[in-house]
């Protein structure tokens, strides 16, 4: 499967779970992207790790150093998995998998270089050191209770953003 396929089969398979779906083809259109999604006056929590995330951190002026504390949590992902629409988030570098589940909005940075076409692909290419903890997001969290009625947001953000870049 081609680069181009395994993009456009991940942002297909992503906003069927209802996952907000954004594909960007450089750092502006990044930062004018993660405008739309959040609110400004919204505390955001951002690592600040990565290059894009340190470039995206200067958008928010009201930035907390806890993710317990923010309403958003703006973070690049490891990766994604194209079969299932799937964002993958790992514990490597002293991230903290909990960051993206916690707040009521998660907006995931996925580098297009990093879509896995399946999630053997994905096992495969963390198979030689795999990080301690390894967090599969599909979509917003979802449950259903004894009468099935469903309710979004209850064990984890109730909504989920995707920038592909």
């Amino acid at each position: 499967m081609s680069g181009a396929d395994r993009e456009r089969l991940f942002l297909g398979n992503a906003a069927t779970t209802a996952a907000g779906t954004h594909s960007v083809s450089d750092t502006r259109e990044l930062l004018a992207t993660i405008g739309r999604v959040v609110a400004i006056d919204s505390p955001v929590y951002c690592p600040g790790v990565t290059e894009l995330e340190k470039t995206a951190a200067a958008l928010f002026p009201v930035r907390v150093d806890d993710y317990a504390a923010a309403a958003v949590t703006v973070e690049e992902v490891f990766g994604a998995v194209a079969e299932t629409g799937t964002i993958v988030c790992v514990s490597a570098g002293g991230r903290a998998v909990q960051a993206g589940l916690l707040p009521a909005h998660h907006v995931a940075i996925v580098r297009r270089e990093r879509i896995f076409g399946t999630l053997d692909d994905l096992f495969a290419a963390v198979s030689g050191s795999p990080p301690t903890n390894i967090t599969l997001v599909t979509g917003p969290s979802r449950t259903a209770d004894i009468e099935l009625t469903l309710a979004i947001g209850v064990h984890g953000p109730e909504r989920l953003d995707i920038i592909l870049v």
